[in-house]
Order: structure tokens, then C-alpha cells, then sequence
């Protein structure tokens, strides 16, 4: 009786952990990918399952044993408990490959760092060089040697070193001819467990950025600057005497010079600095500048506006009634403020030795004026609460007008009809 009971035991338990454990083996330290293989391969665990049980029976029958070793509870409950395991395991492995760990509660694996090792090369003076980032740290220094050397570090997150090499291993940067001109660029497969910043260290030339997924950094002296489509900040900290461009910078722009110190804290659109003209476009968020000498043009803030200047004009451009305080001070130039006519504001404006001229009417507003040529304005416009504007300038002028949308259209002249001259008789032939 006893051996019968010992033949009734299922034998599919003890197989199927040991098959999972030879799986997770094979993953764990062969590489083996348990996803790929659930996906495509699972109705082998049905296969094997079925054909444990029909050994098993095939089994009893031979040995006259009545028991015919049925499907039992507690094997569904392990076969549901092994495959939530292998979910697990499959669940961690996209987290490693596809989610930033940075960004996962706890912090998950330890932070490695490895050398970034590329081999020099050699270019014209004065090339033009582009650097192109989609995922990882690129560090580059540039000096008046005829070569573009490239070094830094990488830096990955792993669970263990090993892991953290591998990753590593994944992300290079080479440097090749384009045309009349050379990129760094990142070569082979990179993860998103590598740090994704670019710092560019440069003394002269062209520097050109696009397409990251980080913070851009770029200092020291140069040419043309122009950076496009990131996903963190730029920072821009030294004298770039080419035009400088950007674009589409979502976590703003820090631009700081002997001349200009700029704070934006969004960039749907575009800056650009050169020649004498400061252009901001789209700027959803604050803005902060103080600069001297330019023409500044800004057009659709979202934020926070000041701006401090002098031997340059100020103009601003909203589309959309404002929401955030407006602050400008000038001097020896001249403001320029176009607001929709459906604003509301409170104004305080300051005009040394210059007229302010107003497209803005309204009993709440008064507008003084003194001998010495003095000039000021203050009120309010408008029936709703709206931000407060200072706009102080001297020698200059300050210029409030409606967007073209708003301004009156004149009526037409009405129509004179002219009445038409009676027709004169034709004279008759006699």
C-alpha cells in the first residue's frame, strides 16, 4: 500500500523547478533572454506538462497501479508561481533596458565610471565642428592644435560592475568627415542607463549641438554656436562672437558673457544673438536678461519678464494678453510694448527727456508731462486684475500700441451718385 502511495506522487514539481532554475542559470550568466524565449516558446509548458502526466500514467498502468496521477491544485499553483517569477524576471530586464534607473524609487544599481577612449584626428584649422548626442556624456576639448581630440568619461548604473561594463561597452564616440566639416557623434548601441550630457570646452571655431537627450554645456571662446532640439538646459558661459542659435531648449537657456547674462527657464522657439540683435521667440517660461548694446527683440513670453539694457532698443510682442509682470529698464534707446487690446494691466511708466506715446486710452490712465521734457505714465487699463509693467528709459522713447488685430478699421467714405447728363438732342439733317 505504501508503494503504491509512492507512485502516486507526481514527478512534474520536482521537473519543473528545475527546469525554471536551469532558465534562470542560463540568464543569468549566459545571457540567455527568459522574454524572448516566454513569448514565442510558452506551449512548451503545456507540452511538457501533458507529457509528464502521460508518462506518468503510462507508468501506473505498467505497474498495475490504479492511481492515474491526477492534475493536481498545488501543481496549478506552482505553475502560476513560476511563471509570475519569470514575469518578474522579464519585468526587471525591460526596466534595466528601456526606463531611465535614475528615475526608479530607491535609486536601483550602483553608478560606474569607465575611460572614454577615442583615437585623435586630424582636421584643417578652423574646421567646422559638429557635435551630436543622443544618449550618453560627451566631454570635448578643443585647443589650436590641428586635431580633434576627444575624452571623458562614461558612466553607467549597473547591478553589479560587470553588468555596468557590458552596458558601457555599448557607447563610443567617433569622430568623421561630413562634408567640409567634422562630427562627434556617438557610435554603436547606446542605453538609456548612461548619463546623456554634452560638455564642450572650445577656444575658437564653429560649434554645433543637436538632438539630445541631456543638459548641453558648451564654455571658453568661439565662432558660431548653435544648438538645436534638447531635452535639458543649455548653459553657454564664455565669448562667442559668430551668431548664436537655439532652438527648442526645454529646460531653458543660461547665457552668460562679459556682456549679456541671460536666464530662460523654457524655449519652445528660438534665440538667436549676433550682429548687434538679441531675438527670443516663444519663451514659455521666465526671462531674465541684463545686456548692454544689443537690440532686443522679444516676442511671446509666457513668464516673468525683465530685462535691463542700455544703447539698445527694447521691444516686446505679445499675441495673447500677458499674465506675468513686465519690468524694463533702458537707457539712451528708445521701449517699444505691443499688447493685445483686450489687456489688462497696471503701468507705471518713465520716460527722462523723452515722450511716451499711448494706442492705450482710459480715465484710470493719466499721462504728465514736465518743462524739462520729462514724461510719465501710470493707471491702470482694463476690467480684469492683470500684471503690473514698469517700463523705464531715458533719451530714448517709450511706445505703447495694440496688435494690428485691434486697431479700429475706419468706415468707408460714403457712396455720391453722380447723377448721369441728360443725353442732347441729335440735330436733324435737312
Amino acid at each position: 500500500m505504501a508503494n503504491s502511495r509512492l507512485r502516486s506522487k507526481s514527478t512534474f514539481p520536482g521537473l519543473a523547478l528545475i527546469s525554471v532554475g536551469v532558465l534562470l542559470l542560463l540568464h543569468n550568466y549566459g545571457g540567455f533572454n527568459i522574454g524572448h524565449f516566454i513569448w514565442h516558446w510558452w506551449p512548451l509548458v503545456l507540452i511538457f506538462w501533458g507529457a509528464v502526466k502521460l508518462y506518468e500514467r503510462t507508468a501506473a498502468s505498467r505497474a498495475s497501479n490504479a492511481a492515474t496521477s491526477p492534475i493536481t491544485a498545488g501543481e496549478i499553483f506552482l505553475v502560476l508561481g513560476l511563471l509570475s517569477l519569470l514575469g518578474i524576471v522579464v519585468a526587471v530586464d525591460y526596466g534595466k533596458q528601456h526606463l531611465p534607473i535614475d528615475e526608479w524609487p530607491g535609486g536601483m544599481g550602483d553608478r560606474f565610471e569607465f575611460d572614454l577612449e577615442v583615437a585623435p584626428k586630424p582636421v584643417p584649422p578652423d574646421a567646422r565642428i559638429t557635435v551630436r548626442n543622443g544618449k550618453g556624456d560627451i566631454s570635448v576639448h578643443a585647443s589650436d592644435e590641428p586635431q580633434i581630440r576627444v575624452s571623458g568619461k562614461k558612466r553607467a548604473k549597473g547591478w553589479s560592475e560587470t553588468d555596468a561594463q557590458k552596458l558601457a561597452k555599448r557607447a563610443s564616440v567617433e569622430i568623421v568627415q561630413n562634408g567640409d566639416g567634422f562630427e562627434v557623434r556617438p557610435a554603436g548601441s547606446l542605453d538609456s542607463r548612461l548619463s546623456r550630457d554634452v560638455s564642450i570646452d572650445t577656444h575658437k571655431g564653429t560649434t554645433k549641438v543637436s538632438d539630445t537627450n541631456g543638459n548641453v554645456k558648451i564654455s571658453g571662446r568661439g565662432g558660431e554656436v548653435s544648438v538645436n532640439s534638447a531635452t535639458g538646459g543649455l548653459t553657454l558661459d564664455g565669448e562667442f562672437f559668430g551668431p548664436i542659435t537655439a532652438d527648442k531648449v526645454a529646460k531653458g537657456v543660461r547665457f552668460i558673457s562679459k556682456r549679456t547674462d541671460l536666464t530662460l527657464t523654457q524655449l519652445s522657439g528660438h534665440l538667436e544673438a549676433g550682429s548687434g540683435n538679441l531675438e527670443i521667440t516663444d519663451a514659455p517660461g521666465n526671462l531674465n536678461l541684463r545686456t548692454n548694446r544689443y537690440d532686443v527683440s522679444v516676442e511671446n513670453a509666457g513668464g516673468k519678464v525683465k530685462i535691463d539694457n542700455r544703447d539698445g532698443n527694447v521691444e516686446l510682442r505679445f499675441s495673447a494678453s500677458p499674465k506675468e509682470d513686465i519690468e524694463v529698464s533702458n537707457a539712451a534707446s528708445g521701449i517699444t510694448l505691443t499688447l493685445p487690446g483686450s489687456s489688462s494691466f497696471e503701468i507705471l511708466a518713465d520716460c527722462h527727456s523723452c515722450d511716451i506715446d499711448s494706442e492705450f486710452s482710459a480715465d484710470s490712465l493719466k499721462k504728465t508731462s514736465t518743462e524739462s521734457g520729462d514724461s510719465h505714465l501710470e493707471g491702470k487699463y482694463g476690467s480684469a486684475r492683470g500684471p503690473k509693467i514698469i517700463l523705464k528709459t531715458s533719451y530714448g522713447s517709450i511706445s505703447l500700441h495694440r496688435t494690428s488685430s485691434d486697431m479700429p478699421v475706419p468706415p468707408k467714405p460714403p457712396t455720391v451718385k453722380v447723377p448721369a447728363r441728360p443725353s442732347l438732342p441729335k440735330a436733324e439733317k435737312h
